[in-house]
Formats: structure tokens, C-alpha cells, sequence
């Protein structure tokens, strides 16, 4: 750091100290000042005149109250003003003391709004001007008084452009930190956004196949001496169920790898495409699903293919984890205008026998069915789920066509 700036940041810290230093140079000025004479004939105009001992004191008065400049501007404006009238009165010849005048207007004019500026400088310009011109020594058409008038004017205009300035300055710095903060809460809730949906799909995804796993490990366990083939085979599809989970718990987690790091499965999110795939392995376990679809099996767009898929695995997990080994599901896709219909109804009952009745608190009281509901609310669409009347349970999800991403990426398609 140069000598300068250590200077500055000092004068920054102790502002009293610059203003001291500030009130002597002015001091310094008006005392110069006092020994010219502006209607001197003689060419070199220094000396031509000495300040008698009134205006010497008036002068020291003047720039001793400017220390205190910055912490009561107004006091110090009306007390240098106080003091130049005396002086424009009484003063033969004339000190410059209204030199003061002009650094105390300018600081009042730097610190406050426009509207006191102009009241404050135009009464302090005509008062100072009138006495000088009206009860000064001086003929009121003098240049002395002319000056007075144009120092004080140029003294108010100036504060203000520097208040200006610094507000602009302000004003553009905050505007830059405020849109640094809503960058900043943006990214946060997007990264809020992206955590919730990855946990959304790797509950779905270990619920689904934990659940296979774990009733194929009891069919085995259960047929295992007895009935050994059945147990290979109960084997095999839990080898299937788990190299399944690990593919999409990869998959779902090369979402949040680095640059440089390995590459992630380029496998497409699954859809309904795969619902046959998906039911085939509730049949395998030991759970009757029957399918009915009524959506001409068209094309969705990728958020509402997933989120479809999602909802049916989900709820068809909770039948074969909560509705009884007697349980039978049944799968409906209906396309109804701009929406896509899913229904999922079972008929099964609880482990003790009764009623699987469980409702809005979810099918085991986990977090399935709050899943699902988030799933489907982000992409504008509603579920509802219950108890249906006669026993067993009925999750129903509405998914619009066109939500909310499907909208912008059309709008943004050349």
C-alpha cells in the first residue's frame, strides 16, 4: 500500500482530523485572501491591503466552527453565515469570511435531499447577498457582492450533484447485491427442487424392489426344503429385482456426479412403455394385477411418462406390501381430453384381517403416498387416495398433458 492510500484510509477512519486539516486550508485562504485588494490600480494586488484584528478573529471563528461540519451541518452553516454578515457589515476593508459560508453550504447540500438544498441555499445566497449589497460599505453593484452571490449558488450546486451521485451509487449497488441474493436464493430452491425429486425417485425406486426382494427371500425361505426348485426360482427373480434396483439407483444417482467422473447410464427414464415389464414383476411375486389401458397408448411427455409410471409402481408396491397375500390389484390409464387418468384399486385387507383402511396417512404410514402427491402437484395435476367402500383401497392421479414444463418447452421450440 503506497503512502497515499495509508493517508487516505487514515483520513477515512478519523474524519474530525480531515476536517481539521480541511478548516485550516480554508483559514489559510480567507487570511491570503484578506491581503488582496480586488481594486488595487497597482498591477501586483498582494499587500495592498491588511486585515484589521475584528476580521482576523471573525476569519479564525469562521473556520474553527467548520470542524464540526459533518456532525451539525445546519448549526454550522447559520453560525459561518452569522459570521460573514459581521463581517460584511462592519468589515473595512472587506475579509473574505464567506469562503466558510460556501464549504458549510456545501456540506448541508451533500447530506440532505434537494428540496432543503434549495430552500436553505436560496435563502442564505439572498440573505448574505442583500446584506452586502444593502448595508455593506461597498456600492451594491460591487464585484465583492456579485461574488458573493455566485460562490454561494456554485457552493449548493455542487453539494447536490456529489448527494446525487453518491445516491445513484448506492442505488446501484444495492440493486447489484439484491439480484446477487435472488441468484443465490434461485439457486438454493432449485437445488432444494432437484434433491427432493432424486429422493422422490430413489424411494421409489428401493420401495419397489426391496419389497420384491424381500417377499421372493421369504418364498425361498419358505420352500427351500421342500420345494427346491420353486426357491431357485424365487432366487432368480431376487438376483433380477436387485440388479434392477442397483441399475436404476445408478442411474438416478449419475445425476449428481462431477465433470470428469465416470459417465452415467444413458438409459432413458422409465414410462408406461414399461408397465407390462413393471406388472410382470408383481405377477412373480406372487400379486394379480390386471391392466386396462385406454390411452391409445400415445406418446407423454417425459415428466408426465415418469410420474405415470412412478405412481403406479408405488401404489402397486403398497398392495403387496400392506393388502394382504390374498390381495388382487386392478391398473387403469385412461386419456380423458388434456389430461391422463391413473387408477389403482385393490380389494385386499391388512395383515390382521381387517380392512387395508389406512387412508391419507398412507398404506403402512410411510412416505409413498406423500411421494406421489408431490410427484403429481409439480406437474399441476391432484391425487386422491382412500379407502374404497366394500374393503381395500383406491389411489386415483390426474396428470395434465400440459404442465407447466411441457408449456415452456414448447414456447421456447423454434
Amino acid at each position: 500500500m503506497s503512502t497515499l492510500q495509508r493517508i487516505r484510509s487514515w483520513l477515512t477512519v478519523h474524519p474530525v482530523a480531515l476536517d481539521a486539516a480541511l478548516a485550516l486550508g480554508v483559514l489559510v485562504a480567507m487570511v491570503a485572501g484578506s491581503f488582496i485588494d480586488p481594486h488595487a490600480e497597482h498591477p501586483d494586488k498582494w499587500g495592498t491591503r491588511t486585515p484589521d484584528a475584528p476580521s482576523i478573529t471573525l476569519m479564525v471563528l469562521a473556520a474553527a466552527t467548520l470542524v464540526a461540519r459533518r456532525r451539525a451541518p445546519m448549526a454550522v452553516l447559520a453560525a459561518t453565515s452569522a459570521l460573514t454578515l459581521v463581517e460584511l457589515v462592519i468589515g473595512e476593508p472587506r475579509a473574505p469570511v464567506a469562503m466558510s459560508v460556501v464549504v458549510a453550504l456545501y456540506t448541508v447540500a451533500s447530506t440532505t435531499d434537494r428540496p432543503t438544498t434549495w430552500r436553505v441555499g436560496l435563502l442564505t445566497m439572498t440573505v448574505l447577498t442583500g446584506t452586502a449589497m444593502l448595508a455593506g460599505p461597498l456600492p451594491w453593484y460591487d464585484q465583492e457582492n456579485i461574488g458573493i452571490f455566485a460562490w454561494t449558488g456554485m457552493a449548493a450546486t455542487a453539494g447536490d450533484a456529489v448527494r446525487s451521485r453518491r445516491a445513484f451509487v448506492a442505488a446501484i449497488r444495492e440493486r447489484a447485491e439484491r439480484a446477487e441474493r435472488t441468484r443465490e436464493e434461485e439457486a438454493r430452491r432449485r437445488v432444494a427442487e432437484e434433491r427432493l425429486r432424486i429422493a422422490r425417485d430413489l424411494h421409489d425406486v428401493v420401495a419397489h424392489h426391496i419389497a420384491l426382494v424381500n417377499v421372493q427371500a421369504g418364498v425361498a425361505a419358505h420352500v427351500m426344503d421342500k420345494r427346491p426348485d420353486q426357491a431357485k426360482e424365487a432366487l432368480a427373480h431376487v438376483r433380477e429385482a436387485s440388479r434392477s434396483a442397483l441399475n436404476e439407483l445408478r442411474a438416478t444417482v449419475g445425476l449428481l456426479r462431477q465433470s470428469g467422473d465416470p459417465e452415467a447410464p444413458t438409459e432413458p427414464a422409465p414410462g408406461l412403455v414399461r408397465l407390462d415389464e413393471l406388472v410382470g414383476t408383481f405377477h412373480s411375486a406372487g400379486l394379480a394385477v390386471e391392466v386396462a389401458r385406454a390411452d391409445q397408448e400415445a406418446t407423454l411427455p417425459a415428466a408426465v411418462d415418469l410420474a405415470a409410471y412412478r405412481v403406479i409402481q408405488e401404489a402397486l408396491t403398497n398392495v403387496r406390501k400392506h393388502a394382504g397375500q390374498e390381495a388382487k390389484a386392478e391398473v387403469s390409464v385412461v386419456r380423458v381430453g388434456p389430461n391422463v387418468e391413473i387408477t389403482v384399486l385393490d380389494n385386499g385387507t391388512g395383515p390382521d384381517g381387517k380392512d387395508d383402511v389406512e387412508g391419507e396417512e398412507g398404506h403402512g404410514g410411510g412416505h409413498g403416498l406423500l411421494g406421489m402427491r408431490e410427484r403429481v402437484a409439480a406437474l399441476g395435476g391432484t391425487l386422491t387416495t382412500g379407502p374404497r367402500y366394500g374393503g381395500g383401497f383406491r389411489v386415483h392421479a390426474i396428470l395434465p398433458l400440459k404442465n407447466r414444463t411441457t408449456v415452456t418447452e414448447e414456447a421456447v421450440r423454434p
